[in-house]
């Protein structure tokens, strides 16, 4: 897997996949992106519907860079909740690329996180780790057909687009998430095709067309009621 270092218009970091010609994030803002799709309309949100639950339980489809699930960390620890959070990856980052990525100079509020960016990657495959009082971690080497799911939450949709990863976009791995979601639960991801949403309440979520993050109009939000 050939990726490249590139840096998005908010000044945070990103990767190229030069083999799919596609970004991990958007390049109108990594950062912000991550913060609007999968912090706001995702953990905030289910939060204000699930205000007494305990743990939270999150799925993340493609770990990538980690921004994700180190955003989750963060959130986790301000918040005070403590939170189980399941990732796979079949394809991880060579430290040398990961090692680079910015994150954790962004904002200073935060920035005493930074090292927690690079345990996460360093964190063992397909076992449970504790990174924190409020966080731990299993990230599986896997794809979503192929691993083995867990009661969930919160799941962060974050594959590639569905014109360079049609596979990922099927309806049965929607209906695989559907079946192992706890009620209140929610999907979020970036992408607002008019074919994912039919697909998404066709398997039981009732969906819902939200504001993009900077430089994209629309984002998809589903709920298991």
């Amino acid at each position: 897997m050939s990726v490249k270092l590139i840096t998005t218009e908010d000044g945070s970091h990103s990767l190229y996949h030069e083999e799919l010609k596609e970004t991990y994030h958007s390049f109108h803002g990594a950062f912000k992106e991550s913060i609007h799709v999968f912090m706001l309309y995702g953990l905030d949100s289910w939060l204000a519907q699930n205000a007494g639950k305990r743990p939270v339980r999150v799925f993340e489809v493609g770990f990538g860079t980690g921004l994700n699930a180190w955003l989750s960390l963060v959130w986790a620890d301000q918040n005070q909740i403590p939170m189980l959070y399941h990732t796979i990856e079949p394809f991880p980052l060579d430290e040398e690329i990961y090692s680079q990525l910015n994150y954790g100079e962004l904002d200073e509020n935060i920035a005493h996180y930074r090292p927690h960016l690079k345990m996460l990657h360093k964190a063992s495959w397909d076992q449970g780790t504790v990174l924190t009082e409020y966080f731990n971690m299993k990230k599986d080497k896997a794809t979503l057909e192929d691993v083995q799911l867990y009661p969930m939450d919160v799941v962060f949709y974050d594959a590639f687009a569905p014109k360079k990863q049609p596979e990922m976009w099927e309806k049965n791995l929607f209906q695989k998430i559907f079946d192992q979601m706890r009620p209140g639960g929610v999907l979020t991801t970036y992408c607002a095709t008019g074919q994912l949403r039919r697909d998404l309440k066709e398997v039981g979520f009732e969906v819902e067309k939200l504001p993009g993050p900077p430089g994209k109009k629309e984002m998809t939000r589903a709920w298991k009621q």
